[in-house]
């Protein structure tokens, strides 16, 4: 009998509960620092997951989430970015 595979489980910035990843949208800080959606999951860089939901997002930018992530500073315009690529559903 052949095991069920795991789904992968990450916790999102916002709400903090743990779902699986591909229900998630991930945030990447690319090497060169650039900040931005990855739908996919394939970027290379730094991840971190967010729920698909722009209230989750407005929660991990109060809380300031992204920034302790990504171990660096995220300007508004990069969350404002990030609100409207979660809006269109599509990568930046």
């Amino acid at each position: 009998m052949q095991k069920p595979r795991k789904l992968p489980q990450r916790q999102c910035l916002g709400c903090r509960e743990m779902k699986n990843k591909r229900d998630l949208i991930r945030a990447v800080r690319s090497p060169e620092g650039e900040i931005s959606l990855d739908f996919k999951g394939k970027k290379p860089g730094r991840g971190a997951y967010v729920c698909p939901n722009p209230a989750c997002l407005a929660r991990a930018r109060k809380a300031r989430a992204l920034e302790r992530a990504f171990e660096t500073a995220v300007p508004g315009s990069v969350y404002d970015l990030l609100e409207q690529q979660m809006r269109d559903g599509s990568d930046g």
